[in-house]
Protein backbone atom coordinates (compact mmCIF):
# COMPACT_ATOMS: atom_id res chain seq x y z
CA UNK A 1 0.00 0.00 0.00
CA UNK A 2 2.08 2.91 1.13
CA UNK A 3 4.41 1.85 3.87
CA UNK A 4 7.78 1.13 2.32
CA UNK A 5 8.83 -2.53 2.46
CA UNK A 6 10.51 -4.07 -0.55
CA UNK A 7 9.10 -6.89 -2.66
CA UNK A 8 11.59 -9.26 -1.03
CA UNK A 9 9.69 -8.88 2.23
CA UNK A 10 6.52 -10.45 0.83
CA UNK A 11 5.47 -13.41 2.93
CA UNK A 12 5.02 -16.69 1.07
CA UNK A 13 1.64 -17.90 2.26
CA UNK A 14 -0.63 -20.45 0.66
CA UNK A 15 -0.14 -22.31 -2.60
CA UNK A 16 -1.96 -24.02 -5.43
CA UNK A 17 -4.20 -23.04 -8.30
CA UNK A 18 -7.02 -20.52 -8.38
CA UNK A 19 -9.03 -22.37 -11.01
CA UNK A 20 -11.46 -23.95 -8.56
CA UNK A 21 -13.02 -20.72 -7.33
CA UNK A 22 -12.81 -18.62 -10.46
CA UNK A 23 -15.64 -20.54 -12.11
CA UNK A 24 -18.35 -19.57 -9.56
CA UNK A 25 -21.47 -18.41 -11.34
CA UNK A 26 -24.29 -16.11 -10.29
CA UNK A 27 -28.00 -15.91 -11.03
CA UNK A 28 -27.18 -14.68 -14.52
CA UNK A 29 -25.07 -17.74 -15.14
CA UNK A 30 -22.07 -15.46 -15.52
CA UNK A 31 -18.72 -16.20 -13.91
CA UNK A 32 -17.79 -13.93 -11.04
CA UNK A 33 -14.40 -13.51 -12.69
CA UNK A 34 -15.97 -11.66 -15.61
CA UNK A 35 -18.85 -9.87 -13.84
CA UNK A 36 -18.48 -6.12 -14.31
CA UNK A 37 -21.14 -5.25 -11.69
CA UNK A 38 -23.35 -6.96 -9.11
CA UNK A 39 -26.28 -6.67 -11.50
CA UNK A 40 -24.17 -8.36 -14.17
CA UNK A 41 -23.77 -11.31 -11.79
CA UNK A 42 -27.48 -11.59 -11.05
CA UNK A 43 -27.79 -9.10 -8.17
CA UNK A 44 -26.33 -8.60 -4.71
CA UNK A 45 -27.95 -11.70 -3.14
CA UNK A 46 -26.25 -13.90 -5.75
CA UNK A 47 -22.93 -12.12 -5.24
CA UNK A 48 -23.14 -12.48 -1.45
CA UNK A 49 -23.96 -16.19 -1.75
CA UNK A 50 -21.05 -16.83 -4.12
CA UNK A 51 -18.64 -14.85 -1.96
CA UNK A 52 -19.69 -16.73 1.19
CA UNK A 53 -19.15 -20.00 -0.65
CA UNK A 54 -15.59 -18.94 -1.47
CA UNK A 55 -15.19 -18.02 2.20
CA UNK A 56 -11.93 -16.12 1.91
CA UNK A 57 -10.62 -12.80 0.61
CA UNK A 58 -6.90 -12.44 -0.07
CA UNK A 59 -5.83 -8.90 0.75
CA UNK A 60 -2.34 -7.46 0.93
CA UNK A 61 -0.57 -4.51 2.52
CA UNK A 62 -3.45 -3.29 4.69
CA UNK A 63 -2.09 -2.05 8.06
CA UNK A 64 -4.84 -2.14 10.71
CA UNK A 65 -3.90 1.36 11.91
CA UNK A 66 -3.99 2.81 8.38
CA UNK A 67 -7.15 4.88 7.77
CA UNK A 68 -9.13 2.59 10.10
CA UNK A 69 -8.44 -0.60 8.10
CA UNK A 70 -8.61 -2.76 11.21
CA UNK A 71 -12.23 -1.74 11.76
CA UNK A 72 -13.03 -2.04 8.05
CA UNK A 73 -11.76 -5.62 7.89
CA UNK A 74 -13.53 -6.62 11.12
CA UNK A 75 -16.83 -5.14 9.93
CA UNK A 76 -16.64 -7.01 6.60
CA UNK A 77 -15.79 -10.31 8.27
CA UNK A 78 -18.61 -9.92 10.79
CA UNK A 79 -21.19 -8.91 8.18
CA UNK A 80 -20.49 -11.68 5.68
CA UNK A 81 -18.63 -14.39 7.57
CA UNK A 82 -15.76 -14.20 5.07
CA UNK A 83 -12.21 -14.44 6.38
CA UNK A 84 -9.88 -11.65 5.23
CA UNK A 85 -6.31 -12.90 4.89
CA UNK A 86 -4.13 -9.78 5.03
CA UNK A 87 -0.62 -10.60 3.86
CA UNK A 88 2.34 -8.32 4.54
CA UNK A 89 0.34 -5.53 6.22
CA UNK A 90 3.25 -3.09 6.03
CA UNK A 91 3.92 -3.65 2.32
CA UNK A 92 4.10 -0.95 -0.34
CA UNK A 93 1.98 -0.33 -3.43
CA UNK A 94 4.66 -1.77 -5.70
CA UNK A 95 4.68 -4.95 -3.61
CA UNK A 96 0.98 -5.38 -4.40
CA UNK A 97 1.55 -5.06 -8.14
CA UNK A 98 4.46 -7.50 -7.93
CA UNK A 99 2.29 -10.02 -6.07
CA UNK A 100 -0.35 -9.90 -8.83
CA UNK A 101 2.12 -10.36 -11.67
CA UNK A 102 4.26 -13.02 -9.98
CA UNK A 103 1.39 -15.16 -8.65
CA UNK A 104 -0.93 -15.36 -11.66
CA UNK A 105 -3.00 -18.54 -11.43
CA UNK A 106 -2.05 -19.22 -7.81
CA UNK A 107 -4.44 -19.47 -4.87
CA UNK A 108 -2.21 -17.20 -2.79
CA UNK A 109 -2.48 -14.29 -5.23
CA UNK A 110 -4.17 -11.14 -3.89
CA UNK A 111 -7.83 -10.80 -4.81
CA UNK A 112 -7.89 -7.04 -4.32
CA UNK A 113 -5.37 -4.24 -4.04
CA UNK A 114 -5.31 -0.82 -2.43
CA UNK A 115 -2.84 1.30 -4.38
CA UNK A 116 -1.50 4.82 -4.25
CA UNK A 117 -3.13 6.64 -7.14
CA UNK A 118 0.03 6.76 -9.23
CA UNK A 119 0.56 3.02 -8.78
CA UNK A 120 -3.11 2.29 -9.59
CA UNK A 121 -2.71 4.09 -12.92
CA UNK A 122 0.40 2.01 -13.55
CA UNK A 123 -1.41 -1.26 -12.75
CA UNK A 124 -4.35 -0.33 -15.00
CA UNK A 125 -1.97 0.25 -17.89
CA UNK A 126 -0.43 -3.20 -17.34
CA UNK A 127 -3.73 -4.99 -18.00
CA UNK A 128 -3.77 -6.84 -14.66
CA UNK A 129 -6.97 -5.34 -13.22
CA UNK A 130 -10.55 -6.48 -13.73
CA UNK A 131 -13.23 -3.94 -14.70
CA UNK A 132 -15.93 -3.63 -12.05
CA UNK A 133 -18.41 -0.89 -11.16
CA UNK A 134 -19.88 -0.85 -7.65
CA UNK A 135 -23.55 -0.05 -7.06
CA UNK A 136 -22.65 3.48 -5.89
CA UNK A 137 -20.52 4.12 -8.99
CA UNK A 138 -22.28 7.40 -9.79
CA UNK A 139 -21.36 8.76 -6.33
CA UNK A 140 -17.64 8.54 -7.10
CA UNK A 141 -16.50 11.79 -8.78
CA UNK A 142 -15.74 11.31 -12.47
CA UNK A 143 -12.16 12.57 -12.05
CA UNK A 144 -11.50 9.90 -9.44
CA UNK A 145 -12.29 6.73 -11.35
CA UNK A 146 -11.38 4.91 -14.52
CA UNK A 147 -14.33 5.20 -16.95
CA UNK A 148 -14.16 1.47 -17.61
CA UNK A 149 -14.05 0.49 -13.93
CA UNK A 150 -10.44 -0.69 -13.73
CA UNK A 151 -9.70 1.39 -10.62
CA UNK A 152 -11.58 3.86 -8.43
CA UNK A 153 -10.47 6.21 -5.68
CA UNK A 154 -11.75 5.29 -2.25
CA UNK A 155 -10.22 7.41 0.52
CA UNK A 156 -7.47 9.98 0.74
CA UNK A 157 -6.04 13.05 2.36
CA UNK A 158 -3.34 15.68 2.27
CA UNK A 159 0.40 15.44 2.74
CA UNK A 160 1.07 16.70 6.26
CA UNK A 161 3.87 17.21 8.75
CA UNK A 162 3.49 15.31 12.01
CA UNK A 163 5.61 16.25 15.00
CA UNK A 164 6.06 15.20 18.63
CA UNK A 165 5.86 18.53 20.46
CA UNK A 166 7.41 16.95 23.56
CA UNK A 167 10.53 15.93 21.64
CA UNK A 168 10.77 18.97 19.34
CA UNK A 169 10.79 22.43 20.91
CA UNK A 170 9.01 24.13 18.00
CA UNK A 171 7.14 21.96 15.50
CA UNK A 172 7.55 22.79 11.79
CA UNK A 173 4.41 23.66 9.85
CA UNK A 174 5.83 24.24 6.33
CA UNK A 175 8.36 22.60 4.03
CA UNK A 176 10.53 25.69 4.39
CA UNK A 177 10.65 25.08 8.15
CA UNK A 178 12.02 21.57 7.64
CA UNK A 179 15.33 22.98 6.41
CA UNK A 180 16.02 24.77 9.72
CA UNK A 181 19.10 23.56 11.61
CA UNK A 182 17.17 22.60 14.76
CA UNK A 183 15.62 19.67 12.88
CA UNK A 184 18.91 17.89 12.22
CA UNK A 185 18.33 14.15 11.82
CA UNK A 186 14.65 14.44 12.68
CA UNK A 187 12.71 14.61 9.36
CA UNK A 188 11.48 11.20 8.12
CA UNK A 189 9.07 9.88 5.51
CA UNK A 190 6.70 6.93 5.32
CA UNK A 191 8.71 4.84 2.88
CA UNK A 192 10.58 5.17 -0.40
CA UNK A 193 8.83 7.26 -3.10
CA UNK A 194 9.81 4.78 -5.81
CA UNK A 195 7.66 2.16 -4.06
CA UNK A 196 5.38 4.01 -1.64
CA UNK A 197 2.37 6.16 -2.52
CA UNK A 198 2.63 8.26 0.63
CA UNK A 199 6.32 9.02 0.10
CA UNK A 200 5.68 9.80 -3.58
CA UNK A 201 3.03 12.27 -2.41
CA UNK A 202 5.58 13.81 -0.06
CA UNK A 203 7.95 14.51 -2.94
CA UNK A 204 5.10 15.99 -5.01
CA UNK A 205 4.12 18.27 -2.12
CA UNK A 206 7.72 19.35 -1.67
CA UNK A 207 7.86 20.20 -5.37
CA UNK A 208 4.76 22.41 -5.09
CA UNK A 209 6.36 24.14 -2.10
CA UNK A 210 9.54 24.89 -4.02
CA UNK A 211 8.50 26.29 -7.38
CA UNK A 212 7.45 23.03 -9.00
CA UNK A 213 4.06 22.00 -10.32
CA UNK A 214 2.05 18.92 -11.15
CA UNK A 215 4.06 18.93 -14.39
CA UNK A 216 7.41 19.35 -12.65
CA UNK A 217 8.29 17.20 -9.63
CA UNK A 218 12.06 17.79 -9.92
CA UNK A 219 12.05 20.62 -7.32
CA UNK A 220 10.76 18.04 -4.85
CA UNK A 221 13.82 15.86 -5.41
CA UNK A 222 16.01 18.95 -5.13
CA UNK A 223 14.37 19.77 -1.78
CA UNK A 224 15.13 16.34 -0.34
CA UNK A 225 18.68 16.63 -1.63
CA UNK A 226 19.03 19.83 0.41
CA UNK A 227 17.40 18.13 3.39
CA UNK A 228 19.91 15.29 3.12
CA UNK A 229 22.88 17.62 2.56
CA UNK A 230 22.19 19.68 5.68
CA UNK A 231 21.71 16.56 7.81
CA UNK A 232 18.00 17.00 8.50
CA UNK A 233 16.77 14.01 6.50
CA UNK A 234 16.28 10.88 8.60
CA UNK A 235 16.44 7.72 6.43
CA UNK A 236 14.48 5.65 8.98
CA UNK A 237 11.05 4.77 7.59
CA UNK A 238 8.36 6.43 9.68
CA UNK A 239 5.88 3.96 11.17
CA UNK A 240 3.72 3.89 14.33
CA UNK A 241 6.54 1.94 16.02
CA UNK A 242 9.28 4.44 15.13
CA UNK A 243 7.05 7.34 16.15
CA UNK A 244 6.30 5.78 19.54
CA UNK A 245 9.99 5.00 20.12
CA UNK A 246 10.99 8.56 19.27
CA UNK A 247 13.09 7.49 16.27
CA UNK A 248 11.10 9.68 13.85
CA UNK A 249 9.96 12.76 15.79
CA UNK A 250 8.98 14.56 12.57
CA UNK A 251 7.17 12.65 9.83
CA UNK A 252 6.00 13.67 6.37
CA UNK A 253 2.91 11.54 5.86
CA UNK A 254 -0.79 11.66 5.03
CA UNK A 255 -2.84 13.82 7.38
CA UNK A 256 -5.15 10.96 8.32
CA UNK A 257 -2.21 8.84 9.47
CA UNK A 258 -0.66 11.66 11.45
CA UNK A 259 -4.07 12.48 12.95
CA UNK A 260 -4.44 8.83 13.90
CA UNK A 261 -1.07 8.90 15.63
CA UNK A 262 -2.18 11.93 17.65
CA UNK A 263 -5.11 9.94 19.01
CA UNK A 264 -3.21 6.67 19.39
CA UNK A 265 -0.26 8.10 21.31
CA UNK A 266 -2.02 10.70 23.45
CA UNK A 267 -1.75 8.44 26.48
CA UNK A 268 1.80 7.25 25.77
CA UNK A 269 3.78 10.38 26.51
CA UNK A 270 3.67 11.89 23.03
CA UNK A 271 2.09 15.17 21.98
CA UNK A 272 1.75 14.47 18.27
CA UNK A 273 0.65 17.49 16.27
CA UNK A 274 -0.43 17.69 12.64
CA UNK A 275 -0.05 20.51 10.12
CA UNK A 276 -1.02 20.55 6.44
CA UNK A 277 1.75 22.78 5.00
CA UNK A 278 0.34 25.80 3.21
CA UNK A 279 3.41 26.00 0.98
CA UNK A 280 2.99 22.46 -0.35
CA UNK A 281 -0.66 21.48 -0.27
CA UNK A 282 -1.00 18.20 -2.13
CA UNK A 283 -3.88 15.74 -1.87
CA UNK A 284 -4.03 12.20 -3.13
CA UNK A 285 -6.47 9.34 -2.89
CA UNK A 286 -5.83 5.64 -2.77
CA UNK A 287 -7.52 3.49 -5.38
CA UNK A 288 -9.21 0.13 -5.04
CA UNK A 289 -8.99 -2.47 -7.77
CA UNK A 290 -9.62 -6.16 -8.38
CA UNK A 291 -6.96 -8.56 -9.59
CA UNK A 292 -7.97 -9.73 -13.06
CA UNK A 293 -6.92 -13.23 -11.99
CA UNK A 294 -8.35 -13.13 -8.45
CA UNK A 295 -8.60 -16.61 -6.87
CA UNK A 296 -11.77 -15.48 -5.04
CA UNK A 297 -13.51 -13.29 -7.65
CA UNK A 298 -16.91 -13.10 -5.94
CA UNK A 299 -15.42 -12.15 -2.56
CA UNK A 300 -13.28 -9.56 -4.33
CA UNK A 301 -16.34 -7.89 -5.84
CA UNK A 302 -18.31 -8.06 -2.60
CA UNK A 303 -15.38 -6.38 -0.80
CA UNK A 304 -15.57 -3.46 -3.21
CA UNK A 305 -19.33 -3.17 -2.72
CA UNK A 306 -18.80 -3.02 1.03
CA UNK A 307 -16.05 -0.39 0.82
CA UNK A 308 -18.21 1.88 -1.33
CA UNK A 309 -21.37 1.50 0.75
CA UNK A 310 -22.24 4.22 3.26
CA UNK A 311 -21.05 1.89 6.02
CA UNK A 312 -17.64 1.41 4.43
CA UNK A 313 -17.18 5.05 3.49
CA UNK A 314 -18.02 6.23 7.01
CA UNK A 315 -15.48 3.79 8.42
CA UNK A 316 -12.79 5.57 6.37
CA UNK A 317 -14.07 8.86 7.71
CA UNK A 318 -13.72 7.64 11.28
CA UNK A 319 -10.07 6.96 10.47
CA UNK A 320 -9.58 10.68 9.66
CA UNK A 321 -9.43 10.10 5.90
CA UNK A 322 -11.68 11.69 3.30
CA UNK A 323 -13.83 9.11 1.47
CA UNK A 324 -14.31 9.59 -2.26
CA UNK A 325 -18.09 9.60 -1.87
CA UNK A 326 -18.04 12.29 0.85
CA UNK A 327 -19.67 15.00 -1.35
CA UNK A 328 -22.48 12.65 -2.38
CA UNK A 329 -22.95 11.35 1.16
CA UNK A 330 -23.09 14.90 2.52
CA UNK A 331 -25.79 15.75 0.00
CA UNK A 332 -27.76 12.60 0.81
CA UNK A 333 -27.41 13.01 4.58
CA UNK A 334 -25.66 9.64 5.05
CA UNK A 335 -22.35 11.05 6.27
CA UNK A 336 -21.10 10.65 9.86
CA UNK A 337 -21.08 14.34 10.78
CA UNK A 338 -19.15 13.88 14.02
CA UNK A 339 -16.34 12.08 12.20
CA UNK A 340 -16.29 14.66 9.41
CA UNK A 341 -15.85 17.46 11.96
CA UNK A 342 -12.61 15.85 13.21
CA UNK A 343 -10.80 15.96 9.85
CA UNK A 344 -7.56 18.00 9.82
CA UNK A 345 -8.24 21.55 8.65
CA UNK A 346 -7.28 22.58 5.11
CA UNK A 347 -8.18 25.47 2.84
CA UNK A 348 -8.99 25.44 -0.85
CA UNK A 349 -9.74 22.50 -3.10
CA UNK A 350 -7.33 19.64 -3.85
CA UNK A 351 -5.71 19.35 -7.27
CA UNK A 352 -5.23 15.93 -8.81
CA UNK A 353 -2.53 15.15 -11.38
CA UNK A 354 -3.53 13.61 -14.69
CA UNK A 355 -2.34 10.17 -15.78
CA UNK A 356 0.29 11.79 -18.00
CA UNK A 357 1.53 13.99 -15.16
CA UNK A 358 1.80 11.02 -12.79
CA UNK A 359 3.64 8.92 -15.39
CA UNK A 360 6.15 11.69 -15.97
CA UNK A 361 6.58 12.32 -12.23
CA UNK A 362 7.14 8.62 -11.52
CA UNK A 363 9.85 8.41 -14.17
CA UNK A 364 11.59 11.46 -12.69
CA UNK A 365 11.45 10.04 -9.16
CA UNK A 366 12.62 6.59 -10.24
CA UNK A 367 15.57 8.12 -12.03
CA UNK A 368 16.53 10.65 -9.37
CA UNK A 369 15.54 9.60 -5.84
CA UNK A 370 18.60 7.51 -4.98
CA UNK A 371 20.92 10.26 -6.14
CA UNK A 372 18.94 12.93 -4.30
CA UNK A 373 19.36 11.28 -0.89
CA UNK A 374 22.73 9.60 -1.38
Amino acid sequence: MAAGLTAAALALTGCGSASGTAASAGGSGKSAATAASAADFGGMPALVAAAKKEGTLNAIALPPDWANYGAVISAFEKKYGIKVSDENPDGASQDEITAITSRKGQGRAPDVVDLGNSFALKAASQGILAPYKVASWDDIPAAQKDPGGLRYDDYGGYVSIGCDAKAVKECPTTFADLLKPQYKGKVAMNGDPTKSGSAFGGVYAAALANGGSLDDIQPGLDFFHKLKANGNFNPVESTPATVEKGETPISIDWDYLNAGYAKEFAGKGLDWRVAVPADGQYAQFYSQAINKYAPHPAAARLWEEFLYSSEGQNLWLRGYSRPAELPAMTQKGTVDKAAAAKLPAVSGSPRFPTTAQVDAAQKTVLAGWAKAVS
